[in-house]
This record gives structure tokens, sequence and C-alpha cells, in this order.
């Protein structure tokens, strides 16, 4: 484990939801209005940890691991009760946003989320559309994502995953395997070094995590169940909303952005033309300067 990750890791606290430990960060201004943090798919919350300190300058920061990812509970099982045996429903996933807000006594609070995340930030909104929740929530910046589903490419791993073979993919995976196809994700100028995959590795394959890859990508089914709701959603929120995108990502980038300002034309949008599907990672000033700006 590298400094960075383990200086990480020991900052982490724990709350339980529904019998299940959760570990989650918090930082920046204990006084300034709370901004949540949603990580990405199969990363954790560490994929914040290049703009924690400056987002945190005017804001209080709020990051967890979802269930099944980095530091919190990997239940084999799946999670979402007997009617999902088989995966992790992003409707679950949003409950565990709620119930750390709850539990973390959050009133007001603006959102920051990235690729599986989106999908939980589509689900509040959605939900405080239609009045069921999330009713505190104010502006919600997205970074790439399956935003709207006929956008979306799937990697080759993301394939095998949600096919019927997909419980072999955590018998494939191994950390130079992982590197390599995890780092055709990002720009060709800005991909992660060894250290740095050294560092995701290790959250991904904590407790065996790896071994339910394939369970976590039952949000590829949802996206396109919940498909008309949540853009109508980002729809009725285009003046709280907006896209920080990197335009050189292969499953969410140039394209994506595009299909953004066709059905959201009054929402902001900024392109960043040298990245890929991890801009928070590979220019974390840029993404942090312009989050800032438009959370001011």
């Amino acid at each position: 484990m590298s400094a960075d990750t383990h200086s990480w890791q020991e900052k982490a606290k724990h709350f339980d939801f529904q019998g299940h430990q959760i570990a989650y960060w918090t930082g920046g201004r204990e006084d300034a209005r709370p901004l949540l943090l949603v990580h990405g798919f199969p990363t954790c919350a560490w994929d914040w940890a290049k703009v924690w300190d400056q987002l945190g300058t005017n804001h209080r920061l709020i990051a967890c691991d979802m269930l099944g990812f980095g530091l919190s509970d990997k239940p084999r099982g799946g999670f979402g009760g007997p009617a999902n045996g088989k995966g992790y429903t992003i409707h679950w996933q949003t409950d565990l946003q709620a119930a750390l807000l709850d539990h973390l006594g959050i009133g007001e609070f603006d959102a920051l989320v990235h690729d599986y995340g989106v999908s939980v930030g589509q689900e509040m909104l959605a939900r405080q559309h239609s009045g069921f929740g999330f009713a505190m929530l104010g502006q919600c910046l997205f970074l790439n994502g399956g935003i709207f589903p006929d956008q979306h490419r799937p990697v080759t791993m993301q394939k095998i995953g949600v096919s019927p073979f997909g419980f072999m993919l955590g018998f494939l995976m191994s950390r130079r395997g992982f590197g390599k196809s995890f780092a055709q994700v990002f720009g060709p100028d800005t991909r992660p070094s060894a250290a740095e995959l050294d560092g995701f590795w290790h959250f991904i394959s904590h407790n065996r995590g790896h071994k339910i890859t394939h369970k976590l990508l039952h949000y590829i089914a949802d996206r396109r169940t919940h498909k008309a709701r949540w853009e109508a959603a980002l729809t009725g929120a285009q003046a709280r909303i907006g896209l920080i995108n990197g335009a050189l990502d292969p499953v969410s980038g140039r394209h994506a952005f595009d299909k953004w300002r066709e059905v959201v034309p009054d929402a902001r949008h900024h392109l960043i033309r040298d990245v890929g599907h991890y801009p928070q990672v590979e220019a974390p000033d840029e993404v942090a300067a312009k989050v800032l700006e438009w959370l001011a």
C-alpha cells in the first residue's frame, strides 16, 4: 500500500447501513455548504483524492464507498433484498446516500457524481422531481458516465460481466489485466502511473471485491429500465445541473457530451479535450476550478 492510499484509508470513518459497514470520509470546511461526492465503477471514493483539498476550501465534503466498493462491505449475495439476489441496484445505493446524509445530520447540499455515481445522481433528482425524497438537493454536477444509455459504449470487462458468463469475471481479473484494461479509458497522455494503478487495485480487491464485479454491473440494466424517468428529471432541473466531460473517453466521451447538449440545452457544460473517463484524476485542477465556479 502506498503512502497516499494508506493515508486515505486511515482517515475512513464507518457507519452501519442495514447491517453492513460503510466506509465514509468527511473534510473541508465544517461551516460551509455540504458537497456530496459519489464515485464510479469499479473504483471508490479514493477517486476524489486529487480534488479533495481544493473542493474543501469552499465546501464541507462528504463521500463514501458504496456497498460492494472499496473499504465498505461487499456481501457476496448481492444487495437489494431477496428480489435482487443477483446484483446491487442503483435504488439501494441511493438509499445508502440518503442514510449517510441523515447519519451526519445534513440539510441542504449539492452533489458531484461520476460514472456509476451519475445514475445515483439521476435517481436522487428523479426522487426530488416526483416528491419522494432528496428535497434538500441543490445543484447536481456530473462527470463522465452513462447518463444516456444509448450513448454508453461498454468496455470488454463490462460486456463479459453482464453476459451469462459474468461470474467468471472475478476469476479473470488480476492486477496486471486490470491495469491494462483500466488505463485504456484514460486519455493517451494522462494515463495512471503504475503506482496509481496499484492504488486503484488495492481498493477494488480489498476483501476480494474483484470477485463480485459482475454483481455491481446491475446498474447497466437499471439505466435502461429508468431511462425515461431519469431523463425527465434532468430536463426539469436544467438550471441546477452541469456536465464536465473528458472528450477522449471511449465509454462516455465527446459523443455523450454532444447528447447532453441536445437533451438538456439549457444546462451547463464544459468539455476537457485532452482527457478521458476520469477527469477528476486526469485534470484535477481544471475540474476543481470549474466545480467551484459553478457551485459559487
